[in-house]
């Protein structure tokens, strides 16, 4: 099985939770702006935003990072 690429895995994730880009900006203190962009694969966040956004999400940091070395 091919491992999601990090943009559509946050966006799957987001979306499981039923969280707009402006809940998920609010729980990770990212701009809804940035959060887009990382949505559409145009922008990789620091990893410092990964820890944020894999805890928010209560998943595995590992899970967000494998999808950008892929």
């Amino acid at each position: 099985m091919l491992k999601q690429k990090f943009h559509e895995q946050l966006k799957f994730l987001r979306e499981e939770r039923d969280w707009s880009l402006e809940d998920l900006s609010k729980k990770v203190q990212v701009g809804v702006e940035k959060l887009a962009q990382y949505e559409k694969g145009e922008l990789i966040p620091s990893v410092q935003t990964i820890l944020k956004l894999s805890t928010a999400l209560e998943v595995p940091a590992s899970n967000l990072m494998d999808g950008i070395q892929s």
